[in-house]
């Protein structure tokens, strides 16, 4: 598996289903999006459980050139979130984040040498390889990737983390990828994102737009006292990462061979009790406008044609979010943009008082 991005199970794709039975037993269905399928399998000779992704006939994107109906047996990723690990430690330290950032970096680097840009990369999309090891981040969910041809401009991703180049419909390329590591590092280090909405808008593009304006204008603090005990080196690599200009942007093989990461410049004093207190807070904002949300979007798909994804989660009625359970927030869900040039959001919440996971913190 290299570099945090995991790899096909025996190093092939398959054209049909009847080639994929005759190695796996076909399991239960996982996810099923508009462009692909996801289910676990069964390898027959050892037992062992890995996930098959069928991209389905109209799946027209251009990250690679696939074969219609084109099957991957991918490595399952069974660790967990890395939001929720943070939340179950007892000590945090900057140490502990860079080793992340350190992680994520090499795998954007390896991607960024295929000339591949993931285009969504965020904090709910890193994930730990194995439960039992919490050493190995790898990254999940290219369904927005594509190959850099100079061409890019379409906008897409999540609102908090996408980079100014995007927010202002320009050409743009793997930059973008280093701009959300910047976001995620700070994130990490503070619990707060970098751009954030102080009026607390509740109607979702206005929310959007007051983000946007930021975030091209560059606009963020190291606000006190979330930022007072980071360390300097920290800070310059979250600028160096945030910097508005793409072509002065640090990129990914660089940033690796910053002090922060390569050197002894993160503090090992434990941040857990801040930086916990602050994603608590800011979850249990986002939880109480999931309803909104999913109005929000339903109306966006009646409109627009925007491609809808169901999502279930669970609804507790007190007021305190336990640990595991993350409800999306307008700041959390996927966009894309409709016929207007608007990014819509693409991901409905659908709630539910009950809902069992086959296969906890389990995912490709």
């Amino acid at each position: 598996m290299p570099f945090g991005c995991l790899a096909l199970r025996d190093g092939r794709s398959y054209n049909s289903l009847s080639d994929v039975t005759d190695k796996y037993e076909i399991g239960q269905v996982l996810k099923a999006k508009e462009f692909c399928e996801l289910c676990l399998v069964k390898e027959r000779q050892t037992d062992k459980v890995y996930v098959c992704k069928k991209f389905l006939k109209k799946d027209g994107r251009k990250v690679r050139k696939a074969a219609k109906n084109e099957i991957m047996i991918l490595k399952m990723a069974t660790g967990g979130d890395v939001f929720d690990w943070i939340l179950d430690q007892g000590n945090y330290t900057e140490r502990d984040a860079a080793n992340v950032i350190r992680q994520v970096l090499e795998a954007v680097a390896y991607l960024h040498s295929l000339n591949i840009v993931h285009r969504n990369l965020k904090l709910e999309n890193l994930m730990y390889y194995r439960e039992s090891n919490h050493n190995k981040v790898v990254l999940r969910d290219f369904y927005l990737s594509r190959f850099e041809n100079g061409s890019i401009t379409e906008p897409c991703g999540t609102p908090e983390y996408l980079a100014p180049e995007v927010v202002a419909r320009h050409r743009y390329g793997r930059p973008v990828d280093c701009w959300a590591v910047g976001v995620i590092m700070y994130i990490l280090l503070s619990g707060n994102p970098p751009f954030y909405d102080e009026t607390e808008e509740e109607n979702t593009d206005m929310h959007n737009r007051i983000i946007f304006c930021r975030i091209v204008a560059g606009e963020f603090e190291f606000d006190s006292p979330y930022w007072d005990e980071i360390s300097p080196a920290a800070k310059e690599l979250v600028c160096k990462l945030m910097e508005v200009d793409p072509m002065l942007r640090i990129t990914a093989q660089d940033a690796l061979l910053h002090g922060w990461i390569a050197g002894n410049g993160a503090s090992e004093k434990n941040l857990k009790e801040g930086v916990c207190a602050q994603f608590e807070k800011n979850f249990a904002k986002a939880k109480w406008r999931v309803r909104g949300i999913y109005y929000h979007t339903q109306q966006s798909c009646t409109t627009c044609q925007v491609p809808l994804v169901t999502v279930l989660i669970t609804l507790l009625e007190n007021d305190t979010p336990p640990k595991l359970l993350k409800c999306p927030s307008p700041m959390y869900s996927s966009h894309e943009c409709d016929r207007y040039g608007k990014l819509q959001p693409q991901t409905a919440t659908l709630l539910t008082i009950h809902f069992t996971s086959i296969a906890k913190k389990t995912s490709c």
